[in-house]
């Protein structure tokens, strides 16, 4: 592709980009934004205005939008979004309002949009109705595999910037990074690290009711010494963390379409022990990079030390770089523009 192209971002409303704290979605905006500017593309972010990505940046909105998923603010910040990326090749929406209007518009840049969710009964309607349109990319295989009705353009796995997580030596504690939601497992992750006897760090957030209420209800009483409770973290934060840690919990109770903790954890050296659920297993490489499985008495049996630190760097170095996700979007923004006839 051309390396004058003008690719517009649209991220959602929610969370600035890059994140301060908590915001997947947002971390990988980021990430994808740096990588094709780095790839010499004109990268223009429609975000809020309190967001730093270094790329140049219009929003509609000076602050990240309360409560989220608010209906009305998303419409009007997608409206935006369209009005001042106009005058792109092609635009990358985040958001689920923006690519279901756009399919209906006849007019303007190429427009092509990432599922960072599950693929719902409601969410599988939506990309399969607007997807000859708005190609639609997934965000793993298991995710694509999921929603077999809706026609995918593209499985793209996200990638970390691998000189913010550095390999890092390792320590005695477990770590576990994610919502303070059920289907994240906390409960579980305290519950095998004390069966383990391992000290456990807890870094979550706990802004939403159900966040609360599971917090309130499951874990808070789970909670004694040997667990430490962060539920403010910042990246530099989360990154010594990660580089500190003897292994990363990720036990997930539910098909999780990425898991972008466990590539920032193998990033700085750190295995991964969790459930194969969702798209772990295209991610943890088991026996490996980690372990994976279901019975809980073997992931307690799994010899964490015989696990090579530098293996789990090398494995994200050569499969989840910002550099690689960039060229993997750059490959499929060419052939869209390439076929823009076909879906204009």
């Amino acid at each position: 592709m051309c390396d004058d192209v003008r690719v517009g971002l649209v991220a959602p409303p929610w969370i600035p980009v890059p994140p301060p704290s908590y915001g997947g979605t947002e971390s990988v905006i980021d990430n994808l934004a740096r990588g094709l500017a780095a790839r010499g593309h004109d990268v223009r972010l429609f975000t809020v205005g309190e967001s730093t990505c270094p790329v140049a940046r219009c929003s509609l909105f000076d602050h990240a939008v309360q409560p989220i998923g608010a209906t009305v603010a998303e419409a009007a910040h997608v409206l935006r979004a369209y009005e001042c990326l106009s005058d792109c090749d092609i635009v990358h929406d985040h958001t689920m309002i923006g690519p279901l209007t756009w399919a209906r518009v006849d007019q303007g840049p190429a427009v092509v949009t990432t599922n960072h969710g599950e693929f719902t009964a409601m969410t599988r309607a939506v990309y399969r109705a607007i997807a000859a349109r708005v190609p639609v990319i997934a965000i793993s295989h298991a995710q694509r595999e999921s929603a077999p009705e809706v026609p995918v353009a593209a499985v793209i796995h996200h990638g970390v910037d691998l000189d913010v997580y550095r390999y890092g030596p390792g320590g005695d504690y477990l770590l576990f990074v994610g919502r303070m939601n059920p289907d994240k497992g906390v409960h579980d992750a305290i519950r095998l690290a004390r069966r383990a006897g391992r000290r456990l760090v807890v870094v979550s957030k706990i802004w939403e009711d159900v966040e609360r209420k599971y917090f309130d209800d499951v874990v808070r009483p789970l909670l004694g010494p040997d667990v430490e409770l962060l539920t403010e973290a910042t990246l530099a934060e989360r990154v010594e963390l990660f580089r500190h840690a003897a292994a990363l919990l990720n036990t997930i109770r539910w098909p999780e379409p990425f898991g972008l903790v466990m590539v920032e954890a193998l990033a700085c050296g750190t295995p991964v022990i969790g459930f194969p659920r969702g798209a772990a297993p295209e991610i943890v490489d088991n026996g490996e990079t980690g372990f994976l499985d279901c019975d809980e008495d073997v992931l307690l049996r799994a010899p964490i030390e015989s696990i090579d630190r530098h293996a789990c760097r090398a494995a994200v170095e050569r499969r989840f770089s910002v550099a690689r996700m960039a060229q993997d979007h750059e490959t499929l923004y060419e052939r869209v523009l390439d076929n823009r006839p076909r879906i204009a």
